[in-house]
């Protein structure tokens, strides 16, 4: 049995297939340590998975389930894989030392890269803070956006079969 509500959420105007991705400069936080990165600095293909806060069952299914599949790794190599979520670069070292994760994380507190990518909600019942929905952009070498898709409820997850497919095509 669910003990939790589905929510259906605002429709999201993310950016779209063809568009541009919004260029951001932000802590990205690995497993020893982080460095103000701009996305620009991101080499190749790249996938970039937006999630709730750290900690939020969401972020864990997520993340579990991306590490579980290798993206990244192995025949789906040239894609660079990070996060971006609401949470600060001490949350994230955390998080990624206890997931035993080989991915790096965008941290990004005040939810601008989310509204920059129409990846944001309200946080239910929490007046005036907001986190990231869950959301998938495949970026190409140019980063244009080749593949997106945003949560439309909450919880909601991307089909991974989908992107996994996505990715093999960038």
């Amino acid at each position: 049995m669910v003990d939790f509500d589905v929510v259906e959420l605002p429709e999201a105007d993310h950016v779209a297939v063809g568009d541009a991705a919004p260029e951001f400069t932000r802590p990205l936080v690995g497993d020893e340590y982080w460095t103000d990165t701009s996305l620009s600095d991101l080499d190749g293909p790249v996938a970039l998975v937006f999630f709730p806060m750290d900690g939020a069952f969401p972020a864990t299914y997520v993340w579990n389930e991306i590490r579980d599949r290798g993206w990244g790794r192995g025949d789906t190599e040239d894609v660079t894989v990070v996060g971006v979520s609401i949470s600060s670069p001490y949350e994230h070292k955390t998080f990624v030392e206890e997931r035993g994760m080989e991915y790096e994380l965008f941290s990004d507190p005040s939810a601008e890269v989310g509204d920059l990518y129409g990846a944001v909600q309200d946080l239910d019942g929490m007046m005036g803070i907001r986190e990231h929905r869950p959301a998938v952009f495949l970026l190409d070498a140019d980063h244009v956006v080749e593949y997106a898709w945003v949560a439309a409820e909450w919880p909601d997850f991307p089909d991974y079969d989908e992107i996994e497919e996505q990715i093999h095509r960038l």
